[in-house]
């Protein structure tokens, strides 16, 4: 088993106890709720005679099922209504503090906590939504949970676990222009299978990782449950603190002092061991576009849709779905392909930075006629210093429809959804059958910028065409 990895550091921290089944009880330092995973979980609290153990710690926002253009209450869909109705109730009824609409800082989940600084090094982090790991780039052990589990983290603020194996994925070199964190982990996945990191956690590491910012490493970590494991984390450096420092909820002062130290001392020791290791190179690494059905289905912009004979004999069966699903050939090149539809948001990619970055791409440009492309902030404060900037007005006058805060297309719980047998070029993290609100709809993942040159030119590009 591993051993002096930062995921066992944390791991023993917040172990409680050691039950009789063999797993672990853990205790869990930050808790998040939206409306879509919490209401089942307080109703079984009520029904069980349970209160909240430790309400402040456990923060709730708002973001699967609110519509991004017309926020007005009530909704429109009396549904979403009364999910958030119901959170807001129980939010006020247990003391638990609401980044509601209009709160200034209402937004996905895993974009608002780190932003006001809740996600630090060392901490446990749990949330009713699989895509917790994103907390891990701060060094943190963060990971998805179901209804009933968050029901037992609301009366007890533990879980019941078992230990994960821990496997380091190194990255030599550095990302060339053109090329972003979303690549790198959709490389990773195609390279490892989305079934490889079952039982695992993942570290990234390595001077590519190391290199990137605290917003791309967040994207890696998103979208390590993408690739089978529970979650994954970077160990935490100067670039962390940097990130961190006189965020709202971040110590000051010589408080501020002794948690660098503390944080520096959770990183994985030089001598730590890993129960497996993968090795890849930055430098080969191109920008990237899934084809298929699964986030492993994908290929280099440069690269031809793979036929039968060059997938693995296990992973065929799911190809020839793909093929059927996707309306692809087999041995025909990805760029070209007509897009109906482009979105740039999720916790994948909806921060600052991956606005900025497609941002560049649009700029002085125009959205194809036949394209309906739209920016939905991450939260609201990603918003604001967007708008700052001017990139909402970049946007516009390209023609991109500029949207309020939420998850919006992700996964189409609120009113963004595809129809019929559109094709989007998507920022997200997940392209499943059905998955942006059509049961026939087709999704292509990609890059913030990659999706902002679909955008402009209609098609799937090498978006290094587009760049200065």
């Amino acid at each position: 088993m591993s051993n002096s990895t930062l995921y066992d550091k944390v791991w023993d921290l917040h172990k409680v106890t050691l039950l009789p089944g063999g797993s672990t009880q853990l205790f869990i330092g930050l808790h998040l709720i939206h409306e879509v995973t919490s209401p089942q979980a307080f109703a079984s609290l009520k029904d069980l005679g349970l209160t909240v153990r430790y309400p402040g710690r456990t923060v709730a926002t708002v973001d699967h099922i609110v519509p991004t253009t017309n926020r007005q209450r009530p909704f429109a869909d009396s549904l979403a209504e009364k999910m958030l109705s119901t959170l807001e109730d129980n939010c006020n009824k247990y003391g638990i503090t609401l980044y509601g609409l209009g709160s200034g800082h209402q937004g996905i989940a895993h974009v608002i906590a780190p932003e006001l600084g809740l996600s630090q090094p060392g901490m446990t982090i749990a949330c009713g939504d699989s895509h917790t790991s994103t907390h891990g780039a701060f060094g943190a052990i963060a990971f998805g949970i179901g209804s009933s589990q968050v029901r037992d983290v609301l009366a007890s603020q533990s879980l019941a676990m078992n230990k994960l194996k821990v496997c380091r994925i190194w990255v030599e070199g550095s990302l060339k222009t053109g090329v972003y964190a979303k690549d790198l982990i959709l490389h990773v996945i195609r390279k490892l299978g989305v079934k490889s990191g079952v039982g695992y956690a993942y570290e990234f590491d390595g001077p590519a990782v190391m290199k990137l910012s605290m917003e791309e490493r967040m994207t890696l970590c998103n979208m390590a449950i993408e690739g089978g494991a529970r979650c994954g984390y970077v160990n935490p450096d100067n670039i962390t603190f940097n990130y961190l420092k006189g965020r709202s909820m971040v110590h000051e002062g010589e408080a501020w002092n002794r948690a660098v130290l503390w944080w520096k001392s959770l990183a994985s020791d030089p001598f730590a061991e890993f129960d497996n290791e993968v090795r890849f190179d930055a430098d080969t690494i191109a920008p990237t576009v899934t084809w298929g059905i699964t986030p492993g289905q994908s290929i280099n912009i440069d690269q031809t849709i793979p036929t039968l004979e060059q997938v693995k004999l296990v992973e065929q069966p799911v190809a020839e779905e793909a093929y059927r699903y996707m309306g692809l050939l087999p041995g025909s090149p990805i760029t070209n392909l007509p897009i109906d539809i482009c979105f740039i948001g999720s916790c994948t990619n909806g921060r600052l930075s991956d606005l900025q970055t497609a941002a560049d791409v649009v700029r002085g440009r125009k959205v194809a006629p036949h394209i309906k492309a739209f920016v939905v902030p991450g939260s609201e404060q990603v918003a604001r210093a967007a708008q700052s900037k001017g990139l909402d007005l970049v946007f516009k006058a390209a023609g991109f429809e500029w949207r309020e805060p939420g998850c919006s297309m992700c996964l189409a719980m609120n009113p963004d959804r595809l129809e019929g047998r559109q094709i989007s070029a998507s920022s997200s993290n997940r392209n499943f059958k059905g998955r942006q609100g059509s049961a026939s709809g087709r999704t292509l993942l990609m890059s913030p910028a990659m999706v902002a040159a679909a955008a402009i030119t209609g098609h799937i590009v090498d978006v290094r065409l587009l760049l200065n």
